[in-house]
């Protein structure tokens, strides 16, 4: 793939470059090759990220499928399974079969499948890629009609394997009760093309970082996750050599992962579908984690690995300076940008801003950054200064480009990577 001046990010005077020939352009962001606002990931943080998880479930005896849907990168893909990723969860079939295209072998779509276009899509994936395992969410019998319907006016043969989903009241999709999700477990086995594999649940909708109470309602939803599994057991609804299991988002991973070896007669798996642990951040999820690291007594968990970079474009007023980022380039539906980091054009190494900087606002391409206008002026921000930010939540950040280098703790590029959204 070749990564060229259509690309936001990439120089516009420079030859398409091949994306596996990244590393060997010579770009250093502190000498100014490359044009911002730029998206960049921290090699060293994403390394750290990648063992600490993987450590995480195997010493648990866990497996992870992390959500796709957080970077659409194949790249990354390939580094997570390569450091012992079960699979990549995805949340539509669009998104499936950019995994499939890249060489993913297990997925499992976190979400129902319904639509006769995307059935048609999944079958024919399936139909071609022979040695690809798809597990999607089923938690309705109108939506098993759905599929029976679309069953009924196509030519395809093709058995699809799906998991249960329970959910919580108020909250996103999944069965509210034990009667309803056992009552649809009995009907997927009476299917024609149907064949239960499994239990999932997504707990991220519970997390308050408040310990007693994300324990308590955790346990909760987990043990009618154990309830449904052996009940399906009892009554021989299961038609899988292995039963999967699987939840977990990216807050409270650690509750869920106390809770995921159901007490089966037969094989089962436990999968986390954690997926912001690979970049991280710098506000929603470091507080997390940090909640994390308190109930595991870790003084380290994980380091945010995704930062912006932009410039200094105006200081129109005292206290106020305009850099070139914005909506288009950054997350903001959590929580704005935070300034980590100042350098000039051929400095050597960045260094912390002043504690009194902070991005109020954002439009389309501008960030608000204010400051103390009393402070020293060696603490202002001045035009032509390039500024690096954390970000929160990544998937809204990772949702804005079409590529992003991977850069060394120098911000040297050594690689890069491609984004499907």
């Amino acid at each position: 793939m070749q990564i060229n001046a259509s690309f936001k990010g990439f120089p516009g005077h420079h030859e398409p470059v091949d994306l596996a020939h990244i590393g060997d352009q010579n770009w250093h962001l502190l000498k100014g090759h490359l044009p911002f606002p730029l998206a960049v990931i921290k090699a060293s943080a994403i390394a750290h990220n990648l063992k600490w998880m993987q450590d995480f479930c195997s010493s648990r005896k866990l497996d992870i499928a992390p959500h796709g849907k957080t970077t659409m990168s194949p790249e990354l893909y390939k580094m997570q399974i390569d450091a012992g990723a079960w699979g990549i969860s995805f949340a539509t079939v669009f998104q499936a079969g950019l995994g499939i295209r890249n060489h993913v072998k297990r997925i499992i779509i976190a979400n129902q499948v319904f639509q006769a276009s995307d059935l048609d899509a999944l079958s024919h994936l399936l139909e071609t890629h022979s040695d690809v395992r798809v597990f999607f969410l089923v938690d309705s019998l109108a939506q098993l009609k759905q599929i029976e319907t679309w069953r009924a006016s196509s030519s395809s043969q093709q058995s699809f394997s799906v998991l249960v989903e329970l959910g919580i009241d108020g909250k996103r999709t999944g069965c509210r009760d034990h009667a309803t999700a056992m009552q649809l477990a009995r009907e997927i086995k009476a299917t024609q093309g149907l064949l239960l594999a499994g239990i999932e649940c997504y707990e991220g909708a519970l997390a308050t970082c408040h310990h007693e109470h994300d324990q308590a309602a955790v346990a909760a939803l987990m043990q009618r996750v154990q309830n449904l599994a052996l009940a399906c057991e009892k009554e021989d609804l299961f038609q899988c050599a292995e039963v999967l299991i699987t939840a977990g988002g990216s807050a409270i991973f650690d509750l869920v992962a106390a809770h995921l070896q159901p007490q089966l007669s037969r094989p089962a798996r436990g999968i986390l579908r954690s997926g912001c642990y690979l970049t991280h951040d710098h506000v929603e999820y470091r507080k997390m984690l940090r909640c994390v690291g308190e109930r595991l007594k870790l003084a380290e968990t994980l380091k945010p690995a995704l930062e912006v970079i932009s410039s200094v474009q105006s200081c129109p007023e005292p206290g106020l300076a305009l850099l070139s980022m914005g909506k288009r380039d950054v997350s903001y539906d959590l929580d704005l940008p935070v300034p980590i980091w100042q350098a000039t054009i051929g400095d050597a190494a960045v260094s912390s801003v002043p504690a009194h900087w902070e991005i109020k606002a954002l439009n389309d391409q501008h960030a608000y950054l204010y400051f103390n206008p009393q402070a020293p002026a060696s603490e202002h921000p001045t035009v032509g200064q390039i500024i690096g930010s954390g970000i929160s939540h990544p998937c809204t950040t990772f949702d804005k480009w079409r590529w992003m280098p991977i850069v060394n703790d120098d911000y040297v590029v050594t690689s890069g990577i491609s984004i499907h959204f």
